[in-house]
């Protein structure tokens, strides 16, 4: 973005831009369209007829459980481990809607490697393996695949100056305006450093081991962080912490990443009871599924708007998932049914774990290791899915105010 186009995004006038973002981003492949387009899984789910696929215990689920919302995260004591990663949509709900919804990624991921239908059937059929096999047994430790093994190995390597290159492009106590980062307004500003002076979150940035308690926490600065795909147009802000401004002890950074807390789209148990704060929802959530993630996070209100706020670490990494062979598709939809198996199965007491797998199998054929609801669904949402992408796509090339952005 040029300096002239900075000065002239002022906090109104983001949205327009972000739109058309977010539309470039989703004209780029059918699997950057399914991560961007939670609404129509949501669509499809709500004309589904009932019955269709179980009805599963009321828990906690993600809403939007693609494979890009899974990665390695850390926890306070700096442990390492792949859980979930993203809660916008996170809602007390049917747990089936989980495995679909990351069926649907994992297939189109499938179609994307160029690797026949016969694969697809197979992957579906190792992603209810992986994830019902976190009901039998927990102490079961899955086969990595290559893509998870590279990001372990990043996230355990991943120290702060390399994380600050990668973030903020610097390494200096600022946040660099560009592309990703835009200014913000005073009252903004002024907004974000008020919530950070509470002792309550400004003690987020220090439940790291590490790091005192009583350390005295400082804002060096604040921008509006242009991050993410579906969630594009949402208030998001980038915050720099300074923890103990003691230069003889060494500089300690600290970078918060506060999102605009939005209503979920994913159908919620008719008799569930959640926070009605949205931030506090997103935050209760976290906490069941990702308790890594959850421990780090906090809810508040910033301008009038519901939002949550974590420390982004070094070791947090989004899951890519690329061209993948027929045995490490294998592998991958495995391994990623379980990390959701698990979220789910902590959830739930022993007798519920034995109903609901019982009920999983519905259907299932003596060929295939794969209940009928899945497979059909997931059929049914691909068609859907690669007929609105195309739409979509006319829909991109017709619109001519931002006929400068090139799909990449």
């Amino acid at each position: 973005m040029k300096k002239s186009q900075r000065q002239l995004l002022e906090p109104d006038q983001r949205l327009l831009f972000l739109r058309a973002q977010r539309n470039l981003k989703m004209a780029r492949s059918v699997q950057s369209y399914v991560r961007g387009s939670t609404t129509k899984f949501y669509e499809w789910l709500e004309t589904s007829s009932s019955g269709k696929f179980p009805e599963g215990p009321a828990i906690w689920i993600c809403g939007d459980c693609h494979f890009g919302n899974l990665g390695p995260v850390a926890n306070a004591d700096g442990q390492v481990e792949v859980q979930i990663r993203d809660f916008d949509q996170t809602v007390i709900g049917n747990p089936i809607h989980d495995l679909i919804r990351l069926g649907l990624s994992l297939a189109i991921a499938a179609r994307d490697s160029d690797l026949p239908g016969v694969i697809t059937l197979k992957m579906l059929e190792q992603l209810m393996e992986g994830y019902a096999q976190e009901f039998h047994d927990e102490t079961l430790t899955m086969p990595r695949p290559e893509c998870v093994k590279l990001v372990m190995r990043q996230a355990s390597t991943s120290k702060w100056k390399n994380f600050a290159k990668q973030n903020l492009d610097n390494l200096d106590p600022s946040i660099p305006l560009g592309k990703r980062f835009w200014p913000i307004s005073q009252s903004e500003s002024l907004a974000i450093t008020k919530m950070f002076g509470d002792k309550e979150f400004s003690g987020l940035a220090t439940r790291l081991r590490a790091r005192n308690d009583d350390a005295v926490v400082t804002v060096l600065d604040a921008a509006y962080w242009r991050k993410g795909c579906s969630s594009l147009g949402n208030l998001r802000y980038a915050a720099l912490l300074d923890i103990d401004q003691e230069v003889s002890k060494g500089r300690d950074f600290c970078l918060m990443d506060i999102k605009q807390a939005i209503k979920a789209l994913a159908p919620r148990a008719f008799d569930a009871k959640m926070p009605r704060d949205n931030g506090k929802r997103v935050l209760e959530g976290a906490l069941q599924l990702s308790p890594y993630l959850g421990e780090r996070m906090l809810a508040s209100q910033l301008m009038g708007c519901s939002v949550f706020i974590r420390e982004l670490l070094p070791q947090d990494l989004k899951l890519e998932v690329n061209k993948l062979t027929q045995l490490e598709a294998m592998i991958a939809a495995k391994y990623l049914g379980s990390i959701v198996g698990k979220a789910h199965a902590r959830q739930m007491d022993a007798g519920t774990r034995s109903k609901w797998c019982g009920e999983l199998l519905r259907n299932q054929t003596k060929k295939f290791e794969l209940p009928d609801w899945l497979w059909n669904s997931v059929v049914e949402l691909i068609a859907t899915h690669e007929s609105s992408y195309l739409e979509h796509c006319r829909t991109y090339v017709m619109d001519t105010e931002f006929s400068e952005h090139k799909i990449e």
